[in-house]
């Protein structure tokens, strides 16, 4: 669009009640990735820990870089970690250094204030983030072949509206995970994928008094999250004797019996750069896939 440069752009961010420019944001998240955030905004999953940096033109959003704090449990202690997620510019509006912009400007405001930051890049991004020292890192998960002889255990959890929307944000608020990693204090970006994308996915399991948030495909069990101290090999037995693999989504306490594996996620990346980072360099964990924002 003529005459439409970054010298007229307007940096916002806060907005979230703002209604004006929340269905601005919307409009171009539904346009360029085909998501609309209103239904996690009304269910009131959306609070502070998710912030867009946006660029403003005429009222209007034409690019974003959402800000997540996810805070995470590495090895028993609190690391203060944003995640830089939504990130996206109108078609219209794209070559003009938004995303440069809304870049430059939250690692300003957040430098010095965290441990590090981090994103999943798609691959026509991927010359974009090491200009502003972003580097890439492996994630490995860790899967194993099973055997059992028990029926299936577990109870499904509802997702079928507000009451179990609220219940579940309870269950992830009181209950620590089984992980050697995993978010914290942020119940709101669990609940963008349950109550969404994974209605079906969560579940309780009486004898070993824990949840489950996990996936099964054609005899693999997926577990996404284990919210108690049950171990995964139990886990995956309450779900009955169909299941004949395991894949941890997350990063195990113990992994004695699991093969390791590198995840490749097709057309995603992760990029990290923070202190926290170069001091785990060369330790092996993953990214919980239910926390990507």
């Amino acid at each position: 669009m003529p005459g439409i440069g970054v010298l007229y752009m307007q940096i916002v961010n806060s907005y979230r009640d703002d209604n004006k420019l929340r269905a601005s944001f919307n409009e171009l998240s539904s346009k360029v990735f085909g998501l609309d955030f209103e239904g996690w905004y009304q269910n009131g999953f959306w609070k502070d820990n998710y912030n867009p940096y946006s660029v403003i033109i005429d009222g209007k959003v034409v690019s974003n870089v959402s800000v997540n704090r996810c805070n995470m449990i590495y090895k028993g202690k609190e690391v203060k970690l944003i995640q830089l997620g939504t990130v996206m510019t109108d078609p219209d509006y794209r070559g003009k250094g938004y995303a440069k912009a809304l870049m430059d400007k939250i690692l300003n405001d957040f430098s010095g204030k965290v441990d590090g930051i981090y994103l999943f890049a798609n691959d026509s991004v991927l010359d974009f983030y090491p200009k502003f020292g972003f580097k890439t890192q492996k994630e490995y998960c860790y899967v194993k072949d099973v055997s059992f002889e028990e029926d299936g255990s577990v109870v499904t959890i509802p997702m079928n509206d507000k009451k179990d929307y609220e219940k579940m944000t309870e269950i992830l608020k009181s209950n620590p995970q089984n992980s050697a990693f995993y978010m914290t204090a942020n119940p709101g970006l669990y609940m963008f994928y349950l109550s969404q994308f994974m209605t079906e996915n969560t579940f309780y399991i009486p004898k070993l008094n824990s949840y489950v948030i996990a996936e099964e495909e054609e005899g693999e069990l997926i577990l996404h999250a284990i919210l108690g101290d049950a171990a995964p090999d139990r886990v995956a037995a309450a779900f009955g004797k169909d299941i004949r693999r395991i894949r941890l989504s997350f990063t195990p306490k113990d992994a004695s019996g699991y093969l390791r594996e590198e995840v490749n996620e097709e057309d995603t990346t992760l990029f990290v750069i923070g202190s926290f980072f170069e001091e785990t360099k060369d330790d092996i964990y993953m990214f919980q896939a239910l926390t990507h924002a």
